[in-house]
C-alpha cells in the first residue's frame, strides 16, 4: 500500500524519472562537444488502484489537489513530492468497488519573495509597487497665456536695433 497526502492507493508501479538538457556544439571532426548540463525537474509515474468505499472521494480530492496547485507527498517503495500534473482514472469490469488510476508527479521548486522587508526605508519605498490612478488633466497657470511681450529697445548702432 501506498498513500498521497495520506490517502491509501494500490501503487502497482512506480516509474521515476530523472533527465538532464545538454547542449552539444558541432565541430569539424569527431563527436560534438557537449558544453553544459542542466538538471530537469524529476518525474514520477503511478499507476495502481484505488478501492473501497471511499475511493470515489480520493479521486475528487486528487483532481482539487491537482487544479489548486496544492504540493502533494507520495510514500510508497519511493517517497517523493511534487505536484500532480496528471491523473487518469479507468472504470471498468475488473474492479468492482473502484477504478484503476495513473498518475504524474512533477518536482518543483518554490520562488521565495525578495527581500523588500529587510531594505532600508528608501530603497523600500521605490521598491513598492507602482499604483495607477488613472488618466489626469494638466492644469494651465493662470495668467500666462494673457502676459504681453514687451518689446525691447536696443542702442543705436548695435547690430539688433530697430532701424
Amino acid at each position: 500500500m501506498a498513500t498521497i497526502n495520506g490517502m491509501y492507493v494500490l501503487a502497482e508501479s512506480e516509474d521515476p524519472r530523472y533527465e538532464v538538457d545538454a547542449t552539444d556544439q558541432p565541430v569539424e571532426e569527431g563527436v560534438d562537444i557537449t558544453d553544459h548540463v542542466q538538471r530537469r525537474a524529476n518525474t514520477l509515474d503511478v499507476s495502481g488502484y484505488i478501492v473501497g468505499d471511499d475511493a470515489s472521494q480520493i479521486r475528487d480530492k486528487l483532481k482539487a489537489i491537482m487544479g489548486k496547485g496544492e504540493i502533494a507527498t507520495f510514500q510508497g517503495r519511493n517517497l517523493f513530492t511534487g505536484l500532480i500534473i496528471s491523473l487518469s482514472t479507468k472504470h471498468d469490469y475488473r474492479v468492482s468497488n473502484g477504478f484503476s488510476f495513473s498518475l504524474s508527479l512533477k518536482e518543483i521548486q518554490i520562488a521565495k519573495s525578495s527581500y523588500v522587508e529587510t531594505l532600508p526605508t528608501p530603497i523600500k519605498a521605490a521598491a513598492a509597487p507602482v499604483i495607477s490612478s488613472g488618466r489626469k488633466q494638466k492644469k494651465q497657470k493662470k495668467g500666462k497665456e494673457n502676459e504681453k511681450v514687451e518689446k525691447v529697445k536696443f542702442k543705436a548702432g548695435t547690430p539688433w536695433a530697430d532701424e
